[in-house]
């Protein structure tokens, strides 16, 4: 059963994911190449259809499960423009703790809230028939702050910065600091539902793009969820 439910989910997924493309494409219409950072690389779904699309001339992929970064490597170890980092970013450089779920993509920094009628759901289909897997492990893991990253690395150009942190999103911005000024476009996926413990809402995360002078280009609402995926793009780059 979950295995069905996880098809239908990622074929539905393939959809959304070539709408999102679509757009990349038109804004990224003049760029020959582009260069990407991508917060949340899961086994390289995104950056794979990235890769496709586009010409890449550097990728930086942060996955902080270590077992899924395994998976990542296998795929790009040898490719040179993609740099595979085995960690997380957030508002801060530490070693913090991460609930590994065993559905993997929806593994999170952030606390589940067991007692929301979207986790029970979600329990129900994953122990389907009563096997009472456990969902969540807890492990360690390393974040950074990508204002010191880019800096560390002498990056003074990102054109796509993707982010897909099961509610950790903000934190990722905020620790871009003065860095955010040196992305041209931003895309990332907001959950509305409650199963994520968060301390932000959606405003939070559009007030601090229209602060440093991103405008919403496009939202798109993944099915079956109450997520959405959002592009901002910088002023600075639509006004080239």
């Amino acid at each position: 059963m979950f295995r069905l439910v996880k098809f239908i989910l990622s074929l539905f997924d393939y959809f959304t994911e070539k709408k999102i493309l679509s757009q990349l494409k038109e804004i990224f219409k003049e760029k020959k190449t582009i260069s990407v950072i991508d917060i949340g690389s899961h086994k390289g779904e995104f950056i794979s259809g990235i890769n496709k699309n586009f010409l890449i001339n550097k990728a930086y992929c942060f996955e902080p499960n270590p077992n899924i970064f395994q998976i990542l490597q296998k795929k790009y170890l040898y490719n040179k423009k993609f740099q595979l980092l085995n960690f997380g970013a957030s508002n801060k450089t530490d070693t913090i703790s991460f609930n590994e779920n065993m559905e993997s993509s929806s593994s999170s920094i952030n606390e589940l809230n067991t007692d929301s009628r979207y986790y029970k759901k979600k329990f129900f289909l994953l122990n389907f028939f009563g096997s009472k897997k456990k969902i969540i492990n807890k492990i360690s893991i390393k974040v950074i702050e990508l204002d010191n990253f880019l800096i560390e690395k002498k990056i003074n150009k990102i054109n796509l910065l993707k982010i897909d942190t099961e509610g950790h999103e903000y934190q990722v911005l905020k620790g871009l600091k003065d860095k955010i000024n040196i992305i041209d476009l931003i895309l990332f996926e907001h959950h509305f539902d409650d199963m994520i413990i968060k301390n932000y809402k959606l405003s939070n995360i559009h007030d601090l793009l229209v602060e440093n002078g991103f405008i919403k280009k496009f939202k798109i609402k993944m099915k079956f969820r109450k997520s959405f995926e959002y592009i901002y793009v910088s002023k600075n780059f639509i006004k080239k």
